[in-house]
Order: structure tokens, then sequence, then C-alpha cells
């Protein structure tokens, strides 16, 4: 168990709260509620500078009145009266605090101005502090809710950090209502001081928690939350939504890859860097969460399916399979176990699909049980259980048949003791999710859902929940992180460089930034720079045909769409006719690169770009002409070993031209992931370099090659 300053701020055993009185309607006094109704067994210090009592405690005038320095501070004031109410708890020791009120940097200039003087406070005192502009912190180990929102029952495990609030407050019933539990929770706000990485690291250290969801808008430190997230994800699962990445929020970079360099793929690629599971909306976020965190493990991809209707069946095995699982054919001798047990119409080889009978407990726990012994599954979906649900939906048809019996007598009688259905994931370690129609006014959703069994409201939902303990699997798999080997800075990149800077060059020529690739070990093609026509034709007969010709200037960076790149020239009459031909459409005298053609019909790219954000980040995607319009690309965060630079390349849509394909060997994907890892550490030993574009590489045979490549400079 850590002993980190968040979980000191997080076990309190006094508490202190500015800004809440008698009156119901204020927000201070509906956090104060929380902290008094849920169940916090500490110390509480009401502080107001008029109220005598508040809320039946005893109220003081200022915290320099408090008989002891409180554990934590909350503070629920206007923004103008904040700072001088948290320097005085400052002064009489306090050194933890949430601040709940906004009106800092989310208000504008004097927002921000307000939140480095509450900054500038907590440094000079020593007080860490969650907020501004939060709703503060749950954790159910002590019964301790700062919220607005009452949280009762049994602590749950899954564990919540937000950048909104809403989410850890709103949202309690919403969950309740899903058998969804928290064992913490923290709305961070603001981030001026404690942010989501210090509670990331707080809650993959806590025994309570099995699983982390995190909704995010902003990492403000990409590089540590990498670091935390790797140390994590290898024993619990961390699952998260992130919002603000569309299309708009990219920024445009001067090469292709710094182009399609969006900010929502750069996230994409730091989670699946990080062995995080992005989900894309808060339902997902608190679904999908809660599977991970009450599941057991799951051994491996197989997945069988238990029905009362083909639909919903065929439902889950679509979703199943689109996100990477199978759906084994049941063997004869399982088959002949569950046969006599279903109708003799109904299908019994994976879907089971008991078509509408109504033994539940056949369905629920005899079949299940059977399907889990048997070896040849690794999860179950189950669809259709139901019971008081389904009977109140269609006793206003019975009632005509039963007089005198009442619905409330009709449910006691269908009520049953489902302690054994309910245990059957955790007593054959195998876990289940379920489909079910019916909500917690069904004794069967009622039960799993008290018992951490998650029941989704469609067949898709329950289907997508256990693909995520698949992926989730698949992350655990992963060797273990092994941090790049270091690249030594060159003599030949270092002149190369230094040259461009004496010439005032945003970027290197297409000559320069392929000689420099080519000085750490990446695959160039044969080629010679020339200034004149007889110098070219010379070029091409020693490298012998076909060549490439292409125009070379520091000052063209994209030369296809120019007319400026001439391909398999074949003959010297068409060496001198592309020579001049390039002179013409340049518009004036530019030298020509003439190297050897490398033909091959797979075309990649790779390379760096720069965000303001998560610094320099590697791509690697489908490449040539039609890069753009594809966009099949995925990010890293640089640096990047070759165990990731692999991970990556098979990170791509299109990643069966990588395998055998129509007569083509399969390519070395080792070897092209060296390039990606090679690539990923220019930039940090050369800090000139801003963005590297090498597009594209072709692959000759099996060999990638790096026909064309441009720097761009700092």
């Amino acid at each position: 168990m850590s002993e980190s300053f968040f979980r000191s701020l997080m076990n309190p055993k006094s508490i202190a709260i500015v800004g809440a009185s008698n009156n119901p309607m204020k927000m201070g006094t509906m956090h104060a509620l929380s902290i008094l109704k849920d169940g916090f067994k500490g110390k509480f210090y009401p502080v107001h500078p008029t109220e005598k009592t508040v809320l039946g405690h005893p109220a003081f005038k200022s915290p320099l009145d408090l008989p002891e320095a409180p554990d934590l501070a909350m503070l629920v004031i206007p923004s103008q009266h904040l700072l001088p109410v948290f320097e005085a708890f400052g002064k009489i020791g306090t050194k933890y605090a949430i601040v709940i009120t906004a009106g800092f940097k989310e208000a504008g200039e004097e927002g921000m101005k307000l939140e480095e003087q509450l900054k500038g406070l907590a440094q000079k005192y020593g007080i860490r502090f969650v907020g501004p502009n939060c709703m503060g912190i749950v954790n159910r180990d002590i019964s301790l809710n700062t919220s607005v929102s009452p949280i009762v029952g049994k602590p749950g495990k899954l564990g919540l950090i937000s950048q909104s609030g809403t989410y850890v407050a709103q949202t309690i019933d919403y969950l309740k209502k899903r058998g969804i539990r928290f064992s913490k929770a923290v709305s961070v706000g603001n981030e001026a001081d404690i942010n989501i990485i210090d509670v990331l690291e707080y809650l993959g250290e806590d025994d309570q928690t099995s699983a982390i969801a995190m909704y995010i808008e902003s990492i403000r430190d990409v590089n540590r939350f990498l670091h935390a997230a790797r140390k994590i994800t290898p024993h619990k699962p961390v699952i998260a939504q992130y919002i603000g990445g569309s299309e708009a929020g990219g920024r445009a970079g001067l090469s292709h890859t710094g182009a399609m360099a969006g900010n929502d793929y750069l996230y994409d690629g730091l989670f699946k860097q990080a062995g995080i599971i992005r989900v894309y909306s808060v339902e997902d976020l608190y679904g999908i969460g809660w599977t991970l965190a009450t599941q057991p493990k799951i051994k491996g991809n197989r997945i069988g399916i238990i029905t009362n209707s083909g639909g919903p069946g065929s439902a889950i095995a679509d979703t199943c399979d689109a996100n990477g699982c199978e759906m084994p054919a049941f063997s004869k001798e399982l088959q002949n176990k569950i046969k006599p047990l279903i109708p003799t119409h109904a299908p019994c080889g994976n879907p089971v699909d008991i078509t509408f009978a109504l033994d539940m407990k056949v369905m629920t726990e005899t079949i299940p049980a059977l399907v889990m012994k048997s070896g040849e599954v690794d999860g179950i979906v189950l669809h259709g259980a139901m019971s008081t649900g389904f009977l109140a939906a269609v006793f206003p048809h019975l009632s005509e048949l039963m007089p005198g019996v009442t619905l409330e007598d009709m449910i006691k009688g269908a009520s049953k003791d489902l302690t054994d259905s309910v245990q059957v994931p955790f007593k054959n370690n195998i876990p289940m999710t379920v489909s079910s129609f019916f909500d917690r006014s069904d004794q069967y959703t009622k039960e799993y859902e008290d018992n951490d069994i998650p029941v989704f409201d469609s067949p898709e939902k329950a289907a997508y929940a256990i693909s995520a303990l698949v992926k989730y699997k698949t992350i655990c798999d992963r060797k273990s992180y092994q941090p790049p080997i270091e690249l030594t800075p060159n003599d030949t990149a270092r002149q190369l460089l230094k040259q461009a800077a004496d010439n005032n060059q945003s970027t290197l020529d297409e000559y320069a930034a392929k000689r420099l690739l080519a000085s750490y070990g990446i695959p160039i093609p044969e080629e010679i720079l020339c200034n004149n026509v007889d110098d070219s034709l010379e070029a091409a007969q020693k490298i012998g045909f076909p060549v490439v010709v292409k125009a070379c200037d520091p000052l063209i960076m994209h030369k296809t769409e120019r007319g400026l790149v001439y391909l398999n020239i074949s003959d010297p009459e068409s060496v001198i006719n592309a020579y001049h031909a390039l002179q013409k459409s340049a518009g004036r005298p530019v030298p020509v690169l003439i190297g050897k053609m490398i033909k091959g019909r797979r075309e990649f790219l790779s390379g760096i770009t720069f965000d303001e954000q998560f610094g320099h980040c590697v791509a690697f995607g489908v490449g040539g002409i039609f890069a753009e319009a594809m966009n099949d690309v995925s990010y890293r965060v640089a640096p990047i070993g070759d165990m990731e630079s692999e991970e990556m390349i098979n990170d791509i849509y299109c990643k069966k031209i990588l395998s055998e394909y129509r007569g083509m060997p399969a390519v070395n994907v080792k070897a092209l992931a060296s390039v990606l890892s090679t690539l990923s550490k220019l930039p940090l030993i050369h800090d000139e370099i801003k963005e590297i574009d090498v597009n594209p590489i072709v692959i000759n045979d099996a060999a990638p090659f790096a026909v064309d490549a441009l720097i761009v400079l700092k």
C-alpha cells in the first residue's frame, strides 16, 4: 500500500468545510450533507462567519479559530473571497485541501491570475490540493463522500478519475440503476496542483480498486502519464474516454505526417502505447470499466452464447466477431449434454438458443455451468434471463385469467433464491456478461448487478464488454516494456544539419535528408546529385537503368504535386528530356537527383511530427500519393523501441498487405520496425529537427527502402 501524499488526502481523520450553512439550497451545504450523511466517521468542522451551528455542528468564524488543524480543508466560497481563507488554513498547518470553487483559469485572464496566486499560497504553506473548479472526492473504504450526491450501499471495485465534475457528482443515480459502484472517485477540476497522473498512480496501487476509468479532456505531461500507465496496465486495467480531439483540434504541419496528426490520433496512439483501452462514450466508460473491475480475467477469446432468442444471439455473435472474439462450435459431447435440457427444435451448437423456454434455472445456471466446465469457452454472454420484470410486463393480460391475484402476489410467488445462478462465473473463474431488456425491477437483473455481474440493456453492449476483457488479455500478453536502445549522434548528420543552418534553410533537400537517414542505417536507394544534363546522363548510366529523375531543392518540399518527379526512366534520351522538363517546371535552375528505381507494389510512410502537447511523435501508415486521402496511420510518442514499432506497424487497418499478398512475400517487419525506431530517436539527439517525412517507403521484395524523405528544421 502506497503511503503517498494522495493516500493521506483520501483518508483524512478530520475535515473542515468553508461554505456550508443551514440553507439546503447552498452548494456548500450539499457537500457537507454528503460528508455527514454517507458515513464519514472522522471529525467535522464547519467554518462560517455568522452561523453558531451548521447542520447541528458547532461552527467556527475562521480557520484560525479551529481547535486543531484539520487533515483536509474544503472550500466552497466565491473565488474573490477564497485566498485569505486558504491562507488561514496554511497558517494553522493544514496540508490537504479540496477547492470546489470555480472562477479561476477557466474564467479568463483574471481567473488565471487568481489561480496562480492560489498555487503560490499552496507552495508557501506546503498544501497539496485538488481543484479548483472540481466536485470533490469519494473514498468508499472510509465512507467518505465530498460530492453533492448521496452515495450509499456497499463499496465497488471501479476507480474513477474525471476532468469533469459531472461524471463524479451527477451520475450517481444513473450508476445505481445499473449496479455500478465506485471504490474511489476523484474530480480533478483545473488541476492547478494535483493532476490526473497523481490520482492514476494512487489508484494503480489501491487494493480496493480493480479497474480504473478515466474521463480525459487534456493530459499536460504526456511522458509522465505514459510512464505511470505503463507500470499499471500490465496488472490492472485502465479504460479512458478522451474528448476534444476532433479533426478541428488538429494542427497542420509542413510535412504530410504533420498534416495528418490531429490531436485525436495522438491520444489514440498514446493509449495503445500505454496499454489503455479507449472508449468513445461515458456509458462505455462506466459499463466496460465495471466489467473489467468485476469479472475474472479471461484466458482466451473463445466466447459461448446462451440466449432465449435467435436475434439477440446473432447480434452478440456479430459484435464479438467484429471485436476479436471467436464463437467455436461446441463439441458433440457438450451438445449431447445440452440437448435434453432445451426444446427439441432449439439449436445448441453455440449459440445455445432455448427459444423462449421459461425454465430460467436451466438457462442461467445449468447450461452456463456445463459450458464453462467443458473447457471449450473462455467467456460467456447470456441474454434473456428474466422473471419478475417479465411477469409485471404481461400481468395486465394474465390478470384477466386470475381474478383476485395481485401483481404483488404473482411477483412474490415467482421470486427465487438465485444464489447459485449469480455465482456461476466466479465458481468457474470464467467471466460472464448479461444482456437484458429488463432493469432492476426484474429479480435477475437486480441479483446479477448486486453480485458484480454486469448487465447491459442490449446484446451488442454485453458482447462489446466481453470483448474488452479479450482486449485487456492482449495487453497483458504483450512483452514487458523495454526502453529503446539509445542512438549516438554521428558526424555526417551533424555536418548536414550545420550546413543547412548556415544556409538559413527551413528544410534539408531530399539528397541531404536521405544521406542523414542512411548515416543511421536506414536503407535508401543508390543516387547521385547532379547540376547539369551531362552529369545527369553519366549518373544514370553509372547507376543503371531504370532510374528516377527528381528536382532536388530545399525550397521544394512536395515534388509530385508540381510534376517534378519522373519514374522508370529507362534510356539516355529520356534522362535528357526529364532533366529539361524539370528545369521548366521548376521555373528556375535546380539540382537534379538521379536515383535507382526501387520497384515495389506496396508503399508505406513513416515520419516524425511535432505537437506542442505531445512533443515528438512517430507515425506509420499506408503511403504513396494517396496517403492523406486514405489516412491509415498510427502514432506513438517518441522514442519507441523495436517492440513498440512492430505493434504500431500491425496497428494499421490495411495490415493484411504486410503478409504474403498476391504473390508478394511477407514484409520484413523487423527491418521496417528498425526504421521506425531509428526515426523516433533522431529529433531527440538532433534538436534542430522538427519533423521528418519518409514517403514512400517502398517494399522491394520484402525489404523496406526510404525512396523519398523530407526533414523539417525548427
